[in-house]
């Protein structure tokens, strides 16, 4: 068995006693999973006016100011909570016309220590807390906030990570509540065809209409040298293309697409743009490639957190307009089934 499944499973495991423990008991040896009944520990719990629902997880929104600081942060980390607020605004927006979206806080791992970590460790810490957390938010938001509704999962970075931990465990656990997932936004984290494989009741899109399945990439230069990428950890992800929605290798233009969301470099502040990046699916590489991106630019951006060229940051900015346009389609297809 996989690394990634063994641990996964473990972690798991705990989950039905970590949740009895908050609810009463307690383990001095055992991670406790974070108490979801507390509103101070959801970025967003809405007024539940649309049918459908999502439940989206940030991606790494704090970093140690010191190393003598632990490499998981707690639940109420400032830093997070304005981080996390930061990455909503950018991202999860793109559902809001059409979904009620759900977010909670969950216990992270340090950015810079998860990027120094071998991918077995790096899975290893994941699976841990930052599951847990997870899994005890979205159990909670299905027995107390869903009510039935279909829903979108959606996340970035570390929180697709965990996200991808979510699927393996819990929607398999639970088939009735899987039935009702329309599709999984799980950007900015490498899908694999091995996890597909270890996990067949889970598939990957093929096309824009397909619906309780799996959509991923990630975004980069096309002058990024294979294994530079820090995010991919020398994984080979599979990829849709976000402006047309296939997978072939078939560069889609600026003009095919919807808009963007784009940050403005003086006053940092993002806002609508016209289609700012085309897209190329890289299958042999497993990268989503960006021809059009000022690349000096961004680099000025970001460069204390990824390469050159590594457009991690934006993998939702860039196809703003498209995701949102896309998970509705999928919505319309799902509800008409």
């Amino acid at each position: 068995m996989k690394l990634k499944q063994t641990q996964l499973l473990l972690s798991l495991l705990l989950v039905g006693f970590i949740l009895s423990a908050c609810e009463g008991g307690n383990s001095a040896s055992a991670p406790v999973a974070t108490d979801y009944s507390q509103d101070s520990h959801w970025l967003s719990i809405p007024d539940s006016t649309k049918s459908v629902d999502v439940f989206y997880l940030y991606p790494t929104a704090w970093s140690k100011v010191n190393p003598t600081e632990p490499n998981i942060c707690d639940v109420d980390n400032p830093s997070m909570i304005a981080g996390s607020a930061s990455a909503f605004a950018r991202q999860a927006t793109a559902f809001e016309p059409f979904a009620n979206i759900y977010a909670p806080y969950y216990r992270q791992a340090d950015g810079e220590y998860i990027l120094s970590l071998p991918l077995a460790e790096r899975d290893e810490l994941i699976a841990g807390i930052p599951t847990l957390d997870a899994v005890a938010a979205f159990d909670y938001y299905i027995k107390n906030f869903n009510e039935g509704a279909p829903f979108i999962l959606a996340a970035h970075s570390q929180g697709a990570d965990v996200l991808m931990n979510l699927l393996a465990g819990y929607l398999k656990d639970n088939p009735d509540v899987y039935r009702r997932m329309i599709a999984a936004y799980v950007i900015g984290y490498p899908v694999t065809a091995q996890y597909i494989a270890d996990n067949p009741h889970l598939k990957f899109a093929e096309g824009p209409d397909d619906t309780r399945v799996i959509i991923s990439y990630n975004t980069q230069a096309p002058d990024v040298v294979p294994g530079v990428n820090p995010i991919l950890s020398g994984q080979v992800g599979l990829v849709i293309n976000p402006i047309t929605w296939t997978r072939s290798e078939a560069l889609a233009s600026t003009a095919e697409g919807l808009g963007s969301f784009m940050i403005d470099p003086e006053t940092l502040l993002f806002s609508p743009v016209p289609q700012y990046a085309d897209a190329k699916v890289d299958i042999a590489n497993g990268v989503l490639i960006c021809t059009t991106a000022d690349e000096d630019e961004l680099y000025e951006l970001t460069q204390h957190i990824v390469p050159r060229g590594v457009y991690h940051s934006f993998d939702y900015p860039f196809y703003y307009y498209n995701l949102r346009e896309n998970a509705q389609n999928r919505v319309d297809k799902y509800l008409s089934k």
